[in-house]
């Protein structure tokens, strides 16, 4: 007999769909294909606002302190992300936080007046770290692999502590905070917290204090095994965590023309960055007790999209991706992180075209189960 407990059953809420935000050169691939994608803020406004008209209903911003690996320019994400929310109405865009340069306190002040500011659509991803001489750049220790999720956890319960309690204390490892009171507290619901990892201390962690769990692009097969463990082990510490994946659409008329899109995104790669980059992301994966992370199965074309993009096969017609979607939600995942090579014109193609298939297949889902 199956145990229910740890056997994914999909969502009855409709998959949410979210967009990395541009907010760094470079776009989304390590490659020197034509992108007509900007990082500068005035593309970036015109794209949130297509992007909530088109079904999106997050965006998620990305943190980087140097350069490297094509990024060249990196604008701060909090900073970034407010004035994101200051151009769209119904958006909820997702900042991310580095613990180490960023203090609890710090974070959860920024975050609560900016939730104050804009209705509550503020969310935040804490990011663990993965580049090592990024940390040595700017002067911040390089702590051991599980470490740096013990912070990251530590980082979370603070954040949650000052937004519900009065004077608030505690004692951590990494931070210390003694009847500490916040005043304006976030808007209820708090702000939403995701995370990311595929290692045993991200998922661990996840099942315990974070909202909600993005891993790396993958086969619904794999994404199942994933869900499966973080579901059961959050079960079990009497919590819930939703869970989101990593995928790059390429969206045509015509299979054939998606993929000559791919093939020449990976013939144009810049060897060298996919190579370095590869070198630093596997090294963090190994240094987990498991030996393995985000990344550790990761060949040099997975390698082009930074995060295994194109190992979820969000790559074809409307209808094979809307398809390929209903899978990935079948297999658990209640969310759609998506990178494009032309941002605005395939945001609002997905939008036109993608979303509208995957909500049908979802209305005659029911009937589906009830016919088996």
């Amino acid at each position: 007999m199956t145990n229910s407990a740890t056997t994914t059953s999909p969502s009855a809420d409709p998959v949410k769909f979210a967009y990395w935000v541009p907010n760094v050169s470079g776009g989304l691939v390590i490659s020197k294909v034509e992108q007509r994608t900007s990082w500068d803020f005035d593309y970036n406004r015109k794209l949130a606002q297509i992007a909530e008209q088109s079904g999106f209903e997050y965006a998620l911003s990305q943190i980087r302190f140097t350069a490297g690996y094509g990024a060249e320019f990196q604008h701060e994400p909090v900073t970034f992300s407010q004035a994101l929310l200051s151009e769209t109405k119904k958006l909820k865009v997702i900042a991310a936080l580095l613990p180490g340069p960023w203090n609890p306190a710090v974070a959860a002040k920024q975050i609560a007046t900016i939730n104050n500011l804009y209705g509550g659509r503020i969310a935040i991803n804490v990011v663990s770290g993965w580049f090592r001489g990024e940390f040595a750049a700017i002067g911040e220790p390089w702590l051991d692999h599980d470490e740096r999720y013990r912070r990251s956890e530590e980082f979370i319960r603070a954040l949650r502590g000052i937004w519900s309690e009065d004077n608030f204390t505690f004692r951590g490892d990494f931070y210390r905070f003694n009847n500490y009171n916040l005043k304006p507290k976030p808007i209820d619901p708090q702000p939403e917290i995701f995370q990311g990892g595929s290692s045993r201390a991200a998922r661990d962690m996840a099942s315990r204090v974070s909202d909600w769990y993005f891993t790396n692009g993958n086969t619904p097969e794999e994404i199942r095994k994933q869900v499966d463990d973080i579901r059961a082990k959050a079960a079990a510490n009497g919590h819930s965590v939703k869970v989101g994946v990593n995928a790059f659409a390429i969206a045509r008329e015509t299979e054939s023309e998606a993929r000559s899109v791919l093939a020449k995104i990976i013939e144009q790669a810049d060897p060298d960055a996919v190579k370095a980059f590869g070198h630093e992301v596997k090294n963090a994966g190994k240094a987990a007790p498991e030996g393995e992370g985000n990344w550790a199965k990761s060949t040099f074309e997975d390698l082009v999209q930074y995060n295994d993009g194109f190992r979820s096969n969000l790559i074809g017609t409307p209808q094979q991706i809307a398809e390929r979607i209903i899978a990935l939600k079948t297999a658990g995942a209640d969310l759609i992180l998506l990178g494009f090579l032309h941002f605005q014109e395939e945001v609002e193609y997905f939008g036109r075209h993608v979303i509208p298939l995957v909500r049908e297949l979802e209305a005659a889902q029911p009937l589906a189960d009830a016919a088996e």
